[in-house]
């Protein structure tokens, strides 16, 4: 062969100029058989597609492998060679495979969770119940913190998927929207604003102390872009459930997630005032670091929130 006709096989890369795996485990079936119809049946693929098959691996390497009779089909000298190399390469490939899954086992035997406090505390204890039905052998752990905690937890790999409330994802994040919820002005039934005719005005709203949460939550950034950052805490607190709290012993007024409240609501032991003029809606967010999907059981408890 000249040196000109053996570049013509040399030419594109290594997947091109070697057999697929598919390819390859037929000419093993061929060689331990001895039949091209039974290493076909073995396979579950038709008998021409397994002489197709053997034809265009010939064709790739450029030399005879299968010698076909009415008696059956013998390996050439060269199909002999080749199929021990084949071997060599599925045994690779098996290995390949093999450690492959050990990465996703080790992967989907854990979950760690971050999520903002109100979605920590009045959605996520659902949707990780089903999860659990339909992963039992995962261990989840679960990080709850404001919006900006989940963020750096993301970002520093300290968790696989977080969710948080807020106007926009933040950044260095990727983010789907799984719900919306409002935000309710709230007071003890004694207060003065309980007994208030009219809607607050926005105006008001922004000159009177408040029992909030802290900077950095989606609750508090929510709030202050709707006061134009002239909110006055009274009190700020790290949690819905101890502003909440504040708020039932009449330590003023507070504002909260409607999800939050709806039994104190329901028990009278906090009355809504509506206020005007002021939009308190925001969209519930599951995130995880700018281009990298979740999969596993992340990707399971992403799909559960949107079910």
């Amino acid at each position: 062969m000249t040196q000109a006709a053996e570049g013509q096989f040399r030419v594109g890369t290594l997947a091109h100029r070697v057999p697929d795996l598919g390819a390859l485990e037929l000419l093993l079936a061929v060689a331990r058989l001895g039949s091209l119809g039974a290493a076909a049946r073995e396979l579950g693929i038709t008998q021409p597609a397994a002489s197709s098959r053997i034809r265009s691996m010939e064709r790739q390497l450029g030399v005879a492998l299968v010698d076909r009779s009415p008696r059956g089909s013998r390996l050439t000298d060269a199909g002999a060679l080749v199929t021990d190399w084949a071997r060599r390469i599925v045994e690779a490939a098996e290995a390949f495979d093999a450690g492959a899954q050990a990465l996703r086992d080790r992967r989907d035997s854990r979950l760690r969770v971050a999520a903002s406090m109100t979605i920590a505390e009045y959605l996520l204890p659902g949707w990780l119940l089903a999860l659990r039905a339909q992963r039992p052998d995962t261990a989840v752990s679960l990080l709850a913190g404001n919006s900006a905690a989940v963020a750096e937890r993301l970002l520093a790999d300290e968790a696989d998927l977080g969710f948080v409330e807020g106007l926009t994802a933040p950044t260095g994040l990727d983010s789907v929207v799984i719900a919306h919820d409002n935000l309710i002005v709230v007071t003890a039934p004694g207060h003065a604003w309980s007994r208030r005719r009219r809607p607050l005005e926005a105006s008001e709203l922004a000159v009177t102390p408040l029992i909030l949460r802290e900077k950095g939550s989606g609750t508090r950034q929510v709030l202050d872009a709707a006061l134009g950052g002239l909110a006055r805490p009274l009190i700020e607190l790290s949690s819905t459930t101890a502003v909440k709290a504040a708020a039932v012993s009449g330590a003023g007024p507070a504002v909260l997630s409607e999800l939050a409240v709806g039994e104190e609501l329901a028990m009278r032991r906090l009355v809504s005032i509506p206020v005007a003029d002021v939009s308190l809606a925001r969209d519930l967010r599951a995130v995880w670091p700018t281009g990298h999907r979740p999969v596993g059981p992340a990707r399971d408890l992403l799909s559960l929130t949107r079910g």
